[in-house]
């Protein structure tokens, strides 16, 4: 009795809550004075951070049924427009057409931390969009906005080093999503002379990194994952080795800019500010994960059903997985594990490779393509070189049978290597084609 008392009592207080949000935010929309919108802004944000899951689901249902823009009024601004398409008819429809909810979250963004607190709305709405499609209309207006704010021209690139401040530094270790930094020591090893580590900030959130990339500075392409990031090395390589900037890890640090393009202008900024720094640097490339791989190999998809793939080479993908398939006795678990992945004889690591390349040319530009090649290659980068036994982890094992690969980026073409990916061609180097 008393918990079914005490459960009614949350509801209601959440129906409160809900209630006292929904007729501020209309105040919101209808105030006139900036003091106080701002300070009503500051309000609402604030009692939205108090609000429990039903809160959260009541607070974003209102949004997505209570802020669209009205039929009638976008109709008739059309017709208007229609009839006579000149500015000012042109900027009626636009109004008409624009959900109130973006002005709502603009005049919420005035609010000091409106920004962040955004942001956290929007993490907390796409991880309720999968169970709830109805609250899309409301994901596209948090994109729309976010993806302008967060526009790379208001981002300062600031380099992180070991001097950085520990809170910064903290950051680093909890986000890394690619290769875990195994603690401090871990997190000393990639900021030393021979390592590079650059962060986006936004200046209304001035000290939360948004995405960073690490980056080795070597005498050549990096072929393996492990050497680049182990811990026990103290001497770093000399300066006057340094030939080559791989970008081994890319990490975004707020979910709630999930789909903001960051990465792809990071790299190209840092590309640029390396080579102002250290003018030797000649090439420029990553040492990327392939996380899709391995499942797909597994799969058994049809390889003719490949965009642009040859019969004669579809018909060398199903003998290479044939292959493959032999190595591991028809299980391929026991390809996850280093031991069995370095026993692996000549013609069962060329069909990997082989597999590896079709998978990367030809599954890469459909929508089920792997993740990591499709963002490197729509940014312009070449697929350059596989590399097999690349990363032995168990990561690395499971999700890529160990492979790793290699994307070039050429800084004066890689414009016209995004636009040729966008019509479903990949630059590649012939070394890779010729696998196919």
């Amino acid at each position: 009795m008393f918990d079914e008392l005490k459960n009614a009592a949350r509801r209601l207080s959440t129906e409160h809550t809900v209630r006292r949000l929904r007729d501020d935010c209309r105040r919101l929309l209808s105030e006139r004075g900036e003091g106080n919108s701002v300070a009503l802004a500051r309000e609402i944000l604030q009692r939205h951070a108090t609000l429990d899951d039903a809160g959260q689901a009541a607070f974003f249902a209102h949004l997505a049924r209570d802020y669209n823009p009205d039929p009638q009024a976008v109709l008739a601004a059309a017709q208007a427009y229609a009839a006579d398409p000149g500015p000012a008819t042109l900027q009626r429809l636009t109004q008409a057409a624009e959900p109130p909810r973006q002005e709502l979250l603009r005049r919420l963004n005035r609010a000091p931390g409106g920004t962040a607190a955004i942001v956290r709305m929007r993490r907390a709405l796409l991880a309720r969009l999968p169970k709830d499609p109805s609250l899309a209309a409301v994901e596209a207006d948090l994109l729309h906005l976010l993806s302008s704010w967060f526009n790379p021209g208001f981002l300062e690139l600031r380099r992180v080093d070991w001097n950085s401040p520990a809170r910064l530094l903290e950051r680093l270790i909890e986000h890394e999503a690619v290769h875990e930094i195994d603690g401090w020591d871990d997190l000393r090893r990639r900021l030393l002379p021979d390592r590079r580590c650059f962060a986006f900030f936004h200046p209304r959130l001035p000290d939360e990194p948004l995405i960073f990339v690490e980056v080795a500075l070597l005498s050549e392409m990096p072929a393996a994952i492990a050497p680049l990031i182990d811990k026990t090395v103290t001497t770093p390589l000399e300066p006057s080795r340094f030939k080559v900037a791989a970008f081994y890890s890319i990490s975004n640090c707020e979910p709630g800019l999930r789909g903001v393009s960051l990465g792809n202008f990071l790299i190209k900024r840092v590309a640029e500010a390396l080579q102002r720094e250290l003018p030797q640097l000649r090439t420029f490339c990553t040492l990327s994960p392939i996380p899709g791989l391995a499942a797909w190999i597994a799969s058994g998809d049809d390889f003719a059903a490949l965009p642009r793939l040859a019969p004669a080479a579809a018909e060398r993908a199903r003998q290479a997985r044939r292959t493959l398939e032999r190595a591991c006795d028809g299980d391929w678990s026991r390809l996850q594990t280093a031991a069995a992945l370095r026993a692996l004889d000549a013609d069962a690591t060329d069909a990997l490779k082989r597999l590896t390349a079709v998978y990367l040319l030809h599954r890469t530009p459909t929508p089920q393509g792997d993740p990591v090649a499709r963002f490197h290659l729509d940014n312009g980068a070449r697929l350059e070189r596989l590399n097999p036994l690349a990363d032995l982890s168990r990561r690395g094992a499971k999700q890529s049978f160990a492979m790793m690969v290699n994307y070039l980026y050429d800084l004066d073409r890689v414009e016209a290597r995004h636009e040729a990916f966008t019509r479903g061609r990949i630059a590649a180097a012939s070394a890779v084609a010729s696998l196919v």
